[in-house]
């Protein structure tokens, strides 16, 4: 049977990544991002055809807008196998200098936004007695980030949480909930938060010496997206060159 995975953020960066990988490994692909037009034009490079691909604009922190997708995928490709839980808001703003009104953005995006998806989604997931959810975390959550904001690094923090949450929740039903907590990837948007002057110095911090390669995090989503990964839930899968070990 030929499985369909919804991601979020899925646009550009490691949302796309993502989605490029499990298109070559033959999932249908539902992509989704709150810029409509940025996400036609992606789904239009991956299949021009439009045959194996659907894009969607979504907000993640709307209920309506996570029922509708859930409901437009139902309608293109009769079912829904895997949420990949990927879009996230990426501020690097001092702690001191975050205002409220920001932190309130980034927590209803990134945190409330994962929950938002795990409940609709999951709920779906059970009732179909099948399903599997992968939540993009981070390093930040574990450590308390370095170069991201405190405000990100809270809300990926609490994805790890929620992640045990609904593993927990939806263990009896045939639903696996794990996380991935990537740390610095060789992605535009790491490069963005760390300045060229300032690469030096984060690749002598990581043991490894380099960052990450973000096609990896992709083959861990098909991984953990497999029926095979009956036996891992509410795990949280770290690949950060040795900057957090456990």
């Amino acid at each position: 049977m030929i499985q369909t995975a919804l991601v979020t953020g899925a646009a550009s960066g490691l949302g796309n990544i993502i989605a490029t990988h499990l298109l070559q490994q033959g999932f249908q692909l539902v992509l989704t991002d709150v810029n409509l037009q940025r996400v036609q034009q992606a789904a239009h490079l991956l299949d021009s055809h439009g045959d194996r691909v659907l894009a969607l604009g979504l907000d993640i922190r709307q209920v309506q807008d996570v029922e509708q997708a859930l409901a437009a995928t139902l309608e293109r490709f009769g079912s829904l196998e895997v949420l990949v839980n990927n879009a996230a808001l990426t501020l690097a703003t001092p702690v001191m200098d975050i205002k409220p009104d920001e932190f309130d953005q980034v927590l209803s995006t990134n945190l409330r936004g994962t929950f938002v998806s795990c409940q609709i989604m999951g709920r779906y997931f059970a009732e179909r007695g099948y399903g599997r959810i992968i939540n993009l975390a981070s390093l930040a959550g574990q450590n308390g980030g370095t170069a991201s904001g405190a405000h990100y690094a809270a809300s990926k923090g609490g994805i790890l949480t929620l992640t045990k949450v609904f593993a927990r929740e939806l263990s009896q039903s045939g639903v696996t909930v794990n996380a991935i907590a990537p740390g610095p990837m060789d992605l535009p948007s790491v490069h963005a938060l760390v300045p060229p002057e300032k690469l030096a110095g984060l690749l002598q911090m990581i043991p490894v010496g380099k960052l990450g390669d973000a096609e990896f995090v992709a083959q861990v989503v098909a991984l953990l997206a497999s029926p095979q990964a009956a036996f891992v839930t509410g795990a949280t899968w770290d690949i950060n060159g040795g900057l957090f070990m456990r």
